[in-house]
């Protein structure tokens, strides 16, 4: 039986092509829609449409289904979660929908889907920051080459190197707690997106749900629907952004032509030809996970980009690109990690002849420091570059704050710390 039911049966390519994967992805969303359904039912006897009898049955039914999500015990044979839910609940079940449509429905509870995973990325985020922070601290006087345009550029540490991207990270929970504001506003109660006549209190329900606010005009809560999904997006391929960057930078920091870094052997995979290999899988797919990640507030921008006001289908398509970017973000950290404590580095890089160029700008600082005028120690060691005599033995001294030798991790850490409240 659909909730829509009229007495008749559609095509069965219809119903086949409309549901689409809604049943698979629902699940996802099934204690959220029961946990927004108590709350609906809650109203519905404050304001006088449910009576005691009925409010107290229906509770403790939700409550045995909601069980049931958590443990990964509900299915779904009906059309979706929320016709599910209400053919679960028997007899009764026909009157929890009193004031509401599957519209406010889906909206509301990706809104509580999301706010949940946003909840456990950011707790992940705070583990992966302290890992960084952690280990630049630790290798905070080993040095390593920065470059320009793939070009030896000056000396670097790998705790400079390490601690940029936990300052990165910083700016990434700026945009996941705005995501989280953003998706705090409760749709519950705007129905197909022009309200009801039935007394509800849209108020109680956002209090139940311990939401911030309501979207309080309710054509626009059908209108945020997408919206509110790119913006979380949004704030998801910004921390995307980092952590692919920094995946990035292992894949070439591991290869023989860098050596910079190296990953224990039971965190490589080989080759089924080429007996040498020790290939950084694991980041090369961090990497590619990222990219698509960054794609997706666009793919949702191009469904919803050009929909008159009001609810139509095409929002259903939504669910297929968004909600499985949580588990596929949540992975990418979860697997990052795992492997940052046994990365590897090589300490005596420096060393190397291959990056003695690095220290030019040491060199012409050290002349400048001397009464050479800044254009004129330029000369002076470029010219010693190109003839091959140039040669850098002094000691590097990196004071202001964010350089090698002052990387400000307490104030990293305290802007991040910051961030959580």
């Amino acid at each position: 039986m659909k909730l829509w039911d009229k007495g008749f049966d559609n095509a069965p390519e219809i119903d086949a092509f409309t549901v689409g994967r809604d049943r698979e992805l629902d699940l996802l969303l099934a204690p959220y829609d029961i946990e927004g359904t108590l709350a609906h039912i809650t109203m519905l006897r404050e304001v006088g449409l449910m009576g005691e009898e009925d409010f107290n049955s229906l509770r403790g039914a939700l409550q045995k289904l909601h069980q049931e999500a958590l443990e990964g015990r509900f299915t779904i044979k009906g059309e979706d979660v929320h016709s599910e839910v209400e053919a679960r609940l028997g007899p009764l079940g026909k009157k929890v929908h009193t004031g509401r449509s599957r519209n406010d429905q889906v909206a509301l509870d990706i809104k509580l889907f999301t706010r949940a995973r946003i909840g456990r990325t950011l707790e992940k985020v705070s583990q992966l920051f302290d890992l960084l922070l952690g280990r630049a601290d630790e290798l905070k006087d080993v040095l390593m080459p920065g470059y320009t345009h793939m070009q030896v550029a000056m000396p670097s540490s790998f705790g400079l190197w390490l601690s940029a991207y936990a300052e990165s990270l910083c700016d990434d929970v700026v945009f996941l707690r705005a995501a989280l504001e953003v998706n705090g506003r409760n749709p519950l109660g705007s129905a197909a997106g022009y309200g009801s006549s039935a007394p509800l209190d849209r108020q109680r329900t956002t209090q139940l749900l311990g939401m911030e606010s309501l979207a309080f005009n309710s054509i626009y809560a059908q209108m945020g629907r997408g919206r509110c999904e790119r913006m979380v997006a949004f704030a998801y391929a910004c921390l995307a952004e980092t952590i692919g960057k920094f995946a990035a930078d292992c894949c070439l920091f591991t290869s023989q032509n860098f050596g910079f870094i190296r990953l224990p052997d039971a965190y490589t995979t080989g080759s089924s030809i080429m007996p040498q290999k020790k290939n950084p899988d694991v980041f090369e797919l961090v990497r590619a996970h990222c990219n698509i990640l960054q794609g997706i507030p666009n793919d949702i921008r191009l469904v919803t980009g050009n929909l008159p006001s009001g609810y139509a289908r095409d929002m259903q398509l939504l669910k297929e690109l968004y909600l499985p970017l949580f588990d596929r973000m949540d992975s990418c950290l979860d697997i990052l990690i795992f492997a940052i404590p046994g990365i590897e580095v090589d300490r005596s890089l420096m060393s190397n002849p291959l990056y003695r160029q690095a220290f030019c700008v040491e060199e012409v600082n050290r002349l400048v420091a001397s009464g050479v005028p800044f254009r004129d120690a330029y000369r002076q060691v470029g010219k010693a570059v190109q003839d091959g005599s140039f040669t850098f033995s002094g000691e590097i001294h990196h004071s202001h704050q964010g350089s090698i030798g002052n990387l400000c991790l307490n104030k990293i850490r305290e802007r991040f710390v910051s961030l959580q409240s």
